[in-house]
């Protein structure tokens, strides 16, 4: 597939900012869109054209996806990584909160995509790439809400997959493992913010202290190998279903696979149990 035209949400930091940097320094025209706009001001050294876009308004979204045909004439391209990880227990998440967590991470990915289907169609060819996690796998406690919405990510994809196979348009699942970038630090926070002072305390510090070791360096990855992984699905000929990565993340979906529910349950509470 030749360099075309990406749209990159959540380009703002981590993932999308590797990713936004990436596809444009292989040679697509990129659009990296996101709520806040004053950080993305580095995206415009690599060249990548970039404004504001909130996936949870329509309106947002519907003039977005206008301005790039308007500018460029097609879109080749759209990375759906706007998302974020709400935590706490379930009896503690506000429901209004919930819904938000839906609305960012299902359904702006999946309004967005209805935007750019019809003029995929059209010309016959493009990529949907949707970043999942290997948390559309697996489950923690604390969780729930969080989880819940990259399982129908994950379902979604399948789904959408097997309809745009006739008109040439590839659907393509990743599934980051452990990466180092802001995401795990909103994570334990809103655990300890919702629950630790409840009765699943313990379980929130736990929790909290599990992300701060993943944010170390040499134990999370760099948001550049989730890009590399992201742009491989953007050009390759063929590409494949779901990258999951770094390896570490590969691992885990084996062992997921693997083990009995009450197995890995097992683990997890191991992991993430109070000590």
């Amino acid at each position: 597939m030749n360099a075309g035209v990406a749209l990159v949400t959540g380009a703002s930091s981590g993932i999308g900012e590797a990713t936004a940097v990436e596809l444009a320094r292989r040679g697509f025209t990129v659009y990296g869109v996101a709520r806040r706009l004053d950080r993305m001001s580095g995206l415009a050294e690599h060249g990548v054209h970039v404004f504001e876009m909130d996936v949870t308004d329509d309106a947002s979204i519907t003039s977005g996806v206008e301005r790039i045909l308007h500018e460029q004439g097609r879109i080749d391209v759209l990375v759906n990584n706007a998302g974020y990880g709400s935590y706490g227990a379930l009896e503690d998440v506000p429901i209004e909160e919930a819904r938000r967590q839906f609305e960012v991470n299902v359904f702006g990915l999946a309004r967005l995509t209805q935007l750019v289907l019809p003029h995929m169609r059209a010309q016959r060819s493009g990529r949907i790439v949707n970043v999942s996690s290997i948390g559309g796998k697996f489950y923690e406690p604390l969780g729930a809400w969080y989880h819940a919405t990259k399982f129908a990510v994950e379902g979604l994809s399948d789904s959408l997959r097997l309809e745009l196979k006739p008109h040439g348009i590839h659907v393509v699942v990743i599934e980051p493992g452990t990466i180092r970038t802001e995401w795990g630090g909103i994570a334990s926070e809103s655990a300890i913010a919702r629950s630790g002072g409840t009765a699943y305390g313990r379980q929130a510090e736990r929790l909290a202290k599990v992300y701060e070791l993943a944010d170390r360096p040499g134990v999370g990855a760099s948001p550049r190998v989730v890009a590399l992984a992201i742009a491989t699905a953007a050009t390759a000929r063929r590409p494949r279903i779901r990258y999951a990565v770094p390896f570490g993340a590969k691992a885990i979906l084996v062992v997921r696979r693997i083990l009995t529910d009450r197995a890995f349950d097992w683990l997890i509470l191991r992991a993430y149990g109070p000590r």
